[in-house]
């Protein structure tokens, strides 16, 4: 008989112990533990200007270590825009894949049928390959990558981890791993760490593939298909499970540093529901929000929370100086004053938009000389001041669902199921 079997009879015979109704008395005085708050859906000083005078250096969406993109140095009127189309990528929305954005100036991306493709950031292709069998062709694998050099190192969900050469695509090696990956990959030293679908972390080396350590947290009966987040500082890296749990390791041994659990474990069975932002560092500070109505600062060097707040929200934030921004599902942009805690002003970026029944979602933002770009699940694009939160722009980028932008060598890159869209 399956676990899941089991589980399944459990859960029926728990929830129908006793045929007749039961009136339960109500203790006046008791306290209600872990209630679920409401998402925020009205702005709080909406007039109040706030002032951001620094520009983020460099190209932020390269080799990444922080995932937090900062002010970036990048404007557009929207007036030029082209395509590299590809097959399409399934469960598109539930997978979140990246672009990487490599240190020779191009693009390396995948189709839906497991390709690799290396193109300049004007989509000349350089070179496309395919290392899938037939048979993994048809599981339509979902690849994360990361640069080491010369080379790529790819870890894919259904459970292979390989190195090509970023000149030409050739293979160098490749090994299994035990289970599927589900999380972005980072370089730490002379490793690649990924997240896999049991909630355990691994380090592979990237010169033959070996594993060379791996972190075991605490895993749900039900896997969550939400693509998982990791970030690296110095040589701790730090990374965020299905079940909400934030962990700090070595990264020379795997060795713990400290754990936060952020969600109770009563709901542990519930655990499949929750939607976790990706998480960023900044100001010795790890922040995240999620599906619950949750925002959280952690203590980057001890794993203490500094603070929470209110902000349903699976959108990766973004931290300049002591300002945090982020924008809720409901269409709200939050900025918080990272010194208190506090909220500083709420904007309804929605306000000039007919939504009916809800159905119009942001699907990510960033920072750009003082405006936000907003991408949204209709193919459109919000420009706004993030000194006022006023609407300056509204933007046709596709007919579909449309990933956070991305902005590197002077152009935003934006990606669909089906095509990557460069505006200048």
């Amino acid at each position: 008989m399956s676990k899941f079997f089991l589980f399944l009879v459990l859960i029926l015979f728990l929830s129908n112990c006793g045929f007749k109704d039961k009136k339960v008395e109500q203790n006046p005085n008791a306290i209600t533990l872990f209630e679920k708050s409401k998402p925020i859906e009205q702005e709080l000083n909406p007039t109040l200007n706030i002032k951001i005078s620094t520009i983020t250096k460099g190209e932020p969406f390269l080799s990444s270590n922080s995932n937090n993109s900062g002010n970036l140095d990048f404007n557009s009127n929207f007036e030029n825009a082209f395509s590299y189309k590809f097959s399409t990528i399934d469960q598109f929305k539930f997978n979140q894949p990246e672009i990487l954005f490599t240190e020779d100036n191009s693009l390396v991306f995948f189709t839906g049928k497991g390709e690799i493709f290396k193109t300049s950031t004007d989509f000349e292709e350089y070179w496309k390959v395919n290392h899938y069998t037939k048979k993994e062709k048809k599981l339509k694998p979902i690849l994360y990558f990361a640069q080491s050099g010369t080379d790529i190192l790819v870890l894919d969900n259904l459970s292979k981890v390989y190195s090509i050469k970023l000149e030409t695509g050739e293979l160098n090696w490749t090994i299994e791993s035990k289970v599927g990956f589900n999380s972005n990959a980072k370089i730490i030293k002379n490793s690649v760490v990924a997240v896999d679908f049991d909630n355990v972390i691994r380090a592979f080396s990237v010169k033959d593939g070996k594993e060379l350590w791996n972190f075991d947290t605490d895993n749900p009966f039900i896997k969550s298909q939400k693509k998982l987040s990791l970030v690296t500082k110095g040589e701790v890296v730090f990374f965020i499970n299905s079940i909400g749990d934030v962990t700090a390791l070595n990264a020379n041994d795997g060795s713990l540093v400290w754990q936060t659990p952020t969600q109770s474990t009563l709901i542990f069975q519930d655990a499949f529901t929750l939607e976790n932002s990706d998480i960023i560092f900044a100001n010795d500070t790890i922040y995240f929000s999620n599906n619950r109505n949750e925002f959280f600062a952690i203590d980057a060097r001890s794993g203490v929370l500094k603070y929470k707040q209110t902000i349903n929200s699976r959108l990766r934030p973004t931290v300049i100086e002591d300002y945090v921004f982020s924008i809720s599902k409901e269409g709200f942009l939050f900025v918080i004053d990272d010194k208190t805690g506090n909220v500083l002003r709420i904007t309804n970026i929605f306000k000039n938009i007919e939504n009916k029944k809800n159905q119009i979602e942001p699907t990510g933002f960033i920072l750009a000389q003082n405006k936000i770009y907003v991408s949204l699940n209709n193919g459109k694009l919000i420009k706004l001041n993030a000194v006022s939160g006023n609407e300056e722009g509204f933007y046709k980028i596709g007919k579909s669902r449309i990933n956070r932008p991305n902005v590197f060598d002077d152009g935003m890159f934006i990606l669909k199921s089906n095509a990557i869209i460069k505006v200048e």
